[in-house]
């Protein structure tokens, strides 16, 4: 199904829990702002922070001060709240990411429904673009949720691939077979109409490399894996070896 492209490859690191480590116990350590920097040395392309309605990782504080650290593109990650608007309208990111949230969840656990939102989220999106930031919605890959996205004046989707690392890494090999050829459509739908695709959630060292190989993605979001293989060897060889196995996908 994939074939060799030469479309540059981004890692966008994610450093939301180096913030739960934190706040686990309280304090400043270890600090999200200092992880930035050594992403940043170990050749991330950009960082993503999610600024949760409930604060369980990323804080406000954190925003500026990673912003300041590091040079990299910053991608906010965030609800399609008021509250969130105003945050990002202030800090003028280079990325907003709009994703579904709910305060039970753990994690995100799926894709943005754009079809039930149009009108609201094209209203959302306007001033959000008209500051400067550029705006990527989290989708399931959906060709409908694909063409929806494009409706409202995002510029970018990013494919939400969580159905796929779990399918896959339990051995599930014909629901793992169908949900890549959805993503592969996705994709090339999304770059027909004019859409940046970016791809994320749950990605790691054994399952990066069919969504790596996917042509159309221009962008990986990876943060909880590489935060926690930092912890066996370290951030700068989590990241470098990511970006091994990227760049063989890519070949």
């Amino acid at each position: 199904m994939s074939k060799r492209t030469d479309r540059p490859l981004r890692l966008g690191v994610n450093i939301d829990h180096v913030a739960t480590l934190r706040n686990a116990r309280g304090g400043r350590d270890p600090d999200p702002a200092r992880a930035a920097m050594l992403a940043q040395q170990a050749g991330a392309d950009g960082i993503t922070l999610h600024l949760r309605e409930d604060r369980r990782h990323i804080r406000d504080a954190d925003v500026p001060a990673v912003m300041a650290a590091v040079t990299l593109p910053i991608n906010l990650e965030m609800a399609a709240t008021a509250e969130m608007q105003a945050i990002a309208l202030k800090y003028k990111p280079h990325a907003v990411c709009i994703v579904p949230e709910r305060r039970e969840e753990r994690t995100t656990e799926g894709g943005l429904d754009v079809i039930a939102d149009v009108e609201r989220l094209r209203q959302y999106i306007a001033p959000l673009r008209a500051a400067g930031s550029r705006v990527s919605l989290f989708i399931a890959p959906d060709e409908a949720q694909v063409e929806a996205a494009a409706r409202v004046g995002a510029q970018v989707v990013e494919l939400h691939v969580g159905a796929y690392c779990d399918f896959c890494t339990d051995g599930q090999d014909a629901e793992c077979d169908r949900e890549l050829r959805r993503l592969f459509s996705a994709a090339a739908r999304a770059q027909e109409l004019g859409l940046e695709v970016h791809a994320g959630h749950g990605l790691n060292f054994s399952n990066v490399g069919p969504i790596a190989a996917i042509p159309e993605v221009v962008e990986l979001n990876i943060g909880h894996f590489l935060i926690g293989e930092a912890v066996f060897i370290g951030l700068d060889a989590a990241l470098r070896e990511m970006r091994r196995q990227m760049a063989l996908a890519r070949m």
